[in-house]
């Protein structure tokens, strides 16, 4: 049986905030090894992203990369999956709405 590694951040039975990261500019705290959208899950945001037609908010579905319903822009690069994007400091994430691009936003 393989043994798990701890984050240094929860070493001593301690949640310390690692870094920042900011959603819409708010500022989250985020630990080392957090996913983008473990981070935004822990801050209680559920919904990051807008469909391309009818608008409707959409967040983490299947949690493995498989879909797309995920997708935020981060430091202005649209279309990333929150659930494989590791969050890094001073990341600014952004709500994606439709495609991500202005030029092809319905």
């Amino acid at each position: 049986m393989r043994r798990r590694r701890t984050p240094r951040a929860l070493v001593g039975g301690r949640a310390e905030a690692a870094f920042t990261v900011t959603f819409d500019g708010r500022p989250l705290s985020a630990l080392d090894g957090q996913s983008v959208a473990a981070v935004l899950w822990s801050a209680g945001i559920l919904t990051w992203r807008t469909t391309r037609n009818a608008g409707a908010p959409r967040g983490v579905f299947c949690g493995m990369g498989s879909c797309f319903d995920c997708l935020v822009t981060v430091n202005g690069r649209p279309n990333r999956r929150a659930c494989l994007t590791p969050a890094r400091p001073g990341d600014a994430v952004t709500t994606q709405e439709g495609t991500g691009r202005a030029d092809l936003a319905v």
